[in-house]
């Protein structure tokens, strides 16, 4: 069994073709592939399938084994696949996934994928298709208190659920001990990413991400566009800002004409192997 091992911003996966080789046993071999120590070693277990509706469908599995909607880091590594293996000869694609369609624009330097421009659609900020327990939209100051901590998030999915909150000296904040908490509260109903931000500017935002069934990664492209969207409607940033993760910056534009998210970053590929 083939496989490739991207990473977009640090969020590394285990990529896979499902087109030419049989996978079984999905959600069994993405735990094992992702453990760091008996394993490959990642965040999770991307799929290439073949799609009856788009160029591509994405399968994507989390450390833990359980199914997700999307991960924007991702979805650009799978763009650099199928280009730099030749499996597609074009540079704007669509992939399918659990969160809809996406379109994807493939940047190329000396006939490789170098950085990838995603369409991530329309944010989600009814809190029933979050979902959230809240009333009202968008959800933009739920109250939430955590081990005696009082928290204010907004909520909203670009596919998957996020949950945003501003703190004080994130460097250093014990991101740990409340991601997990919050991240298993009974108010999220799937559970929820949980993104901690501090603002730069109108035009930069610091993130930390503990990701759902995952824990603290280097970067989490849903969520740096959650946190864009969060950010603008709380007045706090412009539509088109610089989110700067662990792992690097990601570069997310809202746009007013069409009400989508576009988020634009880089795919590297680190190593290949067989299995």
């Amino acid at each position: 069994m083939k496989f490739t091992k991207m990473h977009g911003l640090g969020n590394d996966y285990v990529y896979m073709d499902a087109i030419h080789q049989e996978i079984k046993d999905e959600s069994t071999l993405a735990q094992f592939v992702s453990n760091r120590h008996f394993g490959i070693g990642s965040d999770g277990l991307i799929l290439i399938a073949p799609s009856e509706k788009a160029d591509f469908k994405m399968k994507m599995f989390n450390a833990d084994g359980s199914e997700a909607e999307m991960c924007g880091n991702g979805i650009r590594c799978v763009g650099k696949y199928v280009y730099d293996k030749e499996l597609t000869h074009k540079t704007t694609i669509t992939v399918e996934t659990l969160a809809e369609i996406k379109r994807l624009n493939l940047n190329t330097k000396e006939g490789k994928v170098e950085t990838v421009q995603v369409d991530m659609g329309k944010p989600i900020l009814e809190p029933e298709q979050i979902p959230v327990k809240a009333k009202g939209k968008p959800v933009l100051n739920l109250p939430l208190t955590v081990e005696g901590k009082k928290f204010s998030f907004a909520c909203i999915s670009m596919g998957n659920p996020h949950a945003i909150t501003q703190v004080e000296n994130l460097e250093n904040f014990n991101l740990e001990t409340y991601g997990k908490k919050i991240e298993c509260d009974p108010i999220f109903p799937h559970k929820t990413n949980v993104e901690f931000i501090e603002i730069i500017s109108l035009e930069k935002i610091k993130m930390r991400v503990w990701e759902r069934g995952a824990g603290e990664t280097l970067a989490c492209g849903t969520g740096a566009c959650a946190v864009a969207v969060a950010c603008s409607l709380l007045g706090l940033t412009k539509r088109k800002v610089e989110v700067e993760l662990l792992g690097g910056s990601l570069f997310i534009e809202w746009k007013e004409e069409d009400n989508h998210v576009y988020m634009t970053g880089p795919a590297v590929t680190v190593f290949e192997g067989e299995l």
